[in-house]
């Protein structure tokens, strides 16, 4: 049986936050910013999205479907697409009708909700898939969360939600001496296959690919190919998982990217050792090797392959807690404007831009950052944060106030008793007028006088 290759590719952009100063607190709630959203987009797409599509579908083509390859596209980029740049939905809907794409499902708005809020999470899940089936016609069947964070608790949520599969990173400190190449399956949920992140493999080709500092640049694609069949000899998967952005963007077009996936995909068919595979297929063709104990959350993030990018400081936490802290009462409002702004919040970009870290991981934060310093990244949020706080406790306010009201509206009318004869009779002697009581008490007087 040959050996499986999986290929995934990760499609984000941030909704980008515009400069939100404290005087605007309470005074102005547009809090994106269109331009820098609009322009990166438009750029992104010229640079990476439509040309490697293009080289996709060639490739798929060419080999009559035998290439195969997944994606997770997030709901805000998928919102950019559809406001800025509609020609990449077009592109990636004919990747998806030759059948040989799959598309993953994920959180709706990249967002850390599984760390932060069950209910949130699944609505996001939910939200997400339906994305994908009104702009794809294809209803997601494997699971990707939010830069790969897996931990046994968030996969037994995975699972519980109709989820099979899902890909997470293979992380060394959870490995140990086992190999990524394989199929395991969760602590919690025994029947979820986990697929695991070659990193070395995946990053030669996502980070170093173009680092002619490299004791192995230049990158060809039959060294390549001889670095992925030097991988154990029982190994049975190979998983390459990327951010899409590393073509074209990342890696830029002149370091020859392009011409390095035109090329590997047809070598790696000729060559005959590997297949590649979708994750779905993968899960089918291949049974768990052992059980994949994972307490703490990981991800494919820095050096640690944990969640510290994101929640790693002070400021980071402080900025998620005052966040999700709002959830519960969100819940008690309807209120579509309140709750698109909360989910974009919620993007996992505008923490990572706080993140505080040295060396070699705080070199690719800052790569990643529009913000001099991730202080001027949290302030920024914080502004954003606080005008959103107020705008909820405001809806809270009205949503008391109208139902108030409206218990008053639709309260029943109390109908005063019926009154009896003497009752009447007791009513009317109440009721005399001092002149009535003067008028009477004259008579009497008069009435004694003439008596004496």
């Amino acid at each position: 049986m040959k050996k499986s290759l999986c290929l995934y590719f990760q499609v984000h952009q941030p909704t980008r936050l515009r400069l939100y100063r404290f005087f605007d607190i309470g005074k102005d709630s547009h809090y994106y910013d269109d331009f820098a959203n609009r322009t990166i987009l438009r750029r992104v797409a010229q640079k990476c999205y439509l040309p490697m599509n293009e080289i996709l579908l060639e490739q798929i083509k060419s080999s009559k479907g035998a290439f195969k390859v997944a994606f997770s596209i997030s709901g805000s980029v998928l919102e950019q697409f559809d406001r800025y740049c509609p020609e990449v939905l077009d592109s990636f809907r004919r990747l998806a009708d030759t059948g040989c794409v799959e598309f993953l499902s994920e959180t709706y708005y990249h967002s850390l909700a599984s760390l932060g809020s069950e209910p949130e999470f699944k609505h996001q899940v939910l939200k997400h898939k339906a994305a994908i089936e009104h702009y794809f016609g294809l209803t997601p069947k494997a699971f990707r969360n939010t830069e790969l964070i897996y931990s046994d608790a968030i996969g037994e949520m995975v699972y519980d939600m109709g989820f099979k599969t899902m890909l997470t990173e293979g992380a060394k400190h959870v490995l140990g001496w086992k190999s990524p190449n394989y199929i395991y399956s969760g602590a919690k949920a025994p029947k979820l296959k986990l697929l695991l992140k070659n990193s070395r493999l995946s990053d030669d080709i996502a980070f170093r690919f173009s680092d002619r500092t490299w004791a192995d640049w230049p990158l060809t694609g039959e060294k390549y190919l001889s670095w992925l069949k030097s991988t154990g000899e029982k190994d049975e998967i190979i998983n390459l998982f990327m951010d899409y952005e590393t073509f074209g963007e990342h890696q830029k077009a002149q370091s020859g990217i392009f011409e390095f996936m035109r090329y590997l995909p047809t070598a790696v068919l000729n060559d005959g050792t590997f297949e590649f595979v979708t994750p779905s297929e993968a899960a089918r063709k291949h049974d768990p090797v052992g059980e994949l104990e994972v307490e703490d959350p990981i991800s494919w993030a820095d050096e640690e392959r944990d969640v510290t990018a994101w929640l790693g400081n002070e400021l980071q936490n402080d900025a998620f807690n005052k966040l999700y802290g709002l959830t519960e009462k969100l819940s008690l409002l309807n209120d579509e404007a309140l709750w698109a702004d909360f989910g974009h919040l919620q993007e996992s970009d505008h923490l990572y831009y706080m993140c505080t870290k040295f060396f070699s991981d705080g070199a690719v934060h800052k790569y990643f950052n529009p913000y001099d310093t991730p202080y001027e990244a949290f302030i920024n949020y914080m502004n954003v944060l606080s005008d959103f706080i107020l705008r909820v406790n405001d809806a809270i306010s009205i949503s008391d106030v109208n139902f108030a009201a409206a218990k008053v509206e639709t309260a029943p009318v109390k109908k005063a008793p019926a009154r009896t004869a003497v009752s009447r009779k007791n009513t009317e002697k109440k009721s005399e007028t001092p002149a009535k009581k003067t008028a009477a008490s004259k008579k009497t007087a008069v009435r004694k006088t003439v008596k004496k």
